[in-house]
C-alpha cells in the first residue's frame, strides 16, 4: 500500500428537508387547519481518528464527500427523517485545515477523537408551525437550509515515541531494520527513504515506536530536497535520535546542518530531547573514531561520553542506544501520566513485529 500523508478534500453536509404545506381533511372535520410537518435535518460530515490506519491513501481516488439531505415533511404533521452523516475515518495524528483560510480546524491526535467539519442544514418548518390566531390557514412553509461545504486539507503527522533524524545516507533505515522487524528500503544513495517508516522496538521488557524520517538537507525548512513534507512528522516524536554518518569528512558540519533545519522549521523541534549517535563506526579506524567523536562533541556542546558510537550494519552498541532512548521516552510518558511499568510477564524482551505505512 502506498503512503500518503496529505490530501485535499471537498466536503458538503446535507441540506435540510423542506417543510410541508398540508391541511387536515377528514370526515366530520371540514376545517381541520394546517397539518404540514417539518423537514428533517441534513447529515453532518464527521472526521474520526480510528485505530489500524497509518496513511491517507483511502482518499487518493475519492476527494468529494457529501452527507445525505434531510427528508421533506409530510401531511398529518409528519416530520422528515434526519439525513445520514458522512463519516471519514483517518489515522490518529491527522490534522484538518481549511483550504481557504489555512486555519487548523482539528487535531485528531488520539484514537476515538472525532470532529464535525461540516454541519447539515436545518429542516424547514411546515405550515402547521405558522398557524396563529389571525392566520389559521397558512399556505406557506419554509424550505430547508443548505448544509455547510468547504475544501479542506488532511495532513498526517505520524505518532512515534522516537524519531530518527539525520542527513541522507546517515544510516537511519539500516538502524530501524536492525532494531525492529520493519523492512525499509536500504541502498547506498541519498533519499533512498521517500516516506516515513515505523517500527516497534523492544528493550529491557519495554516497547516504543520508532520512526525513520526521510533525510534532511540544508534548506529543507524552505522546501529543499524533500522539504518540510516530513519535518512535520518529527513534531509528534518525544525523543530524537540524531544519527551522524561517521564516514563523513566533516561530522560537525553535518550535525549543525540538521540542527539548523530543525530550529528554522519551528514547532519547538530544536527543544526536543536529543540523543546523539555517531553511526558506521565499523568503517572507521580507532584513531578516526576518536577524532570524529571529539569533533562531534565539540559541535554539539556535549560531553564525549554522551556521544553513542554505533553501527547499524553490525549492530554494535545498539542496545545501549535503545536503552538510553527508552529512559527518555519513559520520562515523557510519566509526565503525561502514562504507566511505564515493564512487561515482565512476556516471554522475552526482543525487537518485535513492526509496521510501516506500506504495510496497510
Amino acid at each position: 500500500m502506498k503512503f500518503l500523508d496529505q490530501v485535499k478534500l471537498w466536503v458538503e453536509a446535507g441540506a435540510g428537508g423542506n417543510g410541508c404545506i398540508a391541511f387536515r381533511r377528514e370526515k366530520f372535520i371540514p376545517f381541520g387547519g394546517p397539518w404540514g410537518g417539518d423537514g428533517g435535518k441534513g447529515g453532518n460530515v464527521v472526521i474520526e481518528a480510528v485505530d489500524g490506519l497509518n496513511t491517507l491513501i483511502d482518499f487518493r481516488y475519492k476527494q468529494h464527500f457529501r452527507a445525505a439531505p434531510g427528508g421533506n415533511g409530510a401531511g398529518k404533521d409528519r416530520h422528515g427523517a434526519d439525513g445520514r452523516s458522512e463519516m471519514l475515518r483517518v489515522p490518529a495524528g491527522t490534522q484538518v485545515f481549511d483550504d481557504t483560510t489555512g486555519d487548523m480546524l482539528a487535531d485528531l491526535s488520539k484514537v476515538g477523537q472525532k470532529v464535525v467539519i461540516a454541519r447539515g442544514g436545518i429542516g424547514g418548518r411546515g405550515n402547521a408551525q405558522f398557524k396563529t390566531s389571525t392566520n389559521q390557514t397558512p399556505r406557506f412553509a419554509e424550505p430547508g437550509r443548505p448544509g455547510e461545504s468547504l475544501w479542506i486539507w488532511l495532513r498526517l503527522k505520524l505518532i512515534a515515541d522516537v524519531g530518527l533524524v539525520g542527513l541522507p545516507n546517515a544510516g537511519k533505515s539500516t538502524l530501524l531494520a536492525a532494531v525492529s522487524a520493519a523492512r525499509p528500503k536500504i541502498a547506498n544513495y541519498p533519499f533512498t527513504t521517500l516516506h516515513p517508516n515505523l517500527g516497534v522496538v523492544g528493550v529491557d521488557n519495554h516497547e516504543f515506536v520508532m520512526a525513520d524520517i526521510p533525510g534532511l538537507i540544508e534548506g529543507a525548512h524552505e522546501g529543499a530536497g524533500l522539504g518540510t513534507r516530513f519535518l512535520g512528522h518529527v513534531e509528534r516524536c518525544a525523543v530524537l535520535i540524531h544519527l551522524v554518518d561517521g564516514t563523513s569528512e566533516d561530522v560537525a558540519k553535518d550535525y549543525k546542518t540538521v540542527r539548523g533545519e530543525l530550529s528554522a522549521y519551528g514547532g519547538e523541534l530544536d527543544t526536543k530531547m536529543e540523543i546523539l549517535a555517531l553511526n558506521k563506526i565499523d568503517a572507521l579506524s580507532e584513531d578516526d573514531r576518536s577524532a570524529r567523536r571529539k569533533a562531534l562533541a565539540k559541535a554539539a556542546k556535549k560531553k564525549i561520553q554522551d556521544i553513542y558510537m554505533i553501527s547499524g550494519a553490525t549492530r554494535q552498541n545498539l542496545e545501549e542506544l535503545l536503552r538510553a532512548a527508552w529512559i527518555k521516552v519513559a520520562e515523557t510518558r510519566r509526565a503525561q501520566g502514562i504507566d511505564v511499568a515493564s512487561s515482565d510477564d512476556e516471554e522475552e524482551a526482543k525487537p518485535i513485529s513492526s509496521w510501516s505505512p506500506l504495510d496497510g
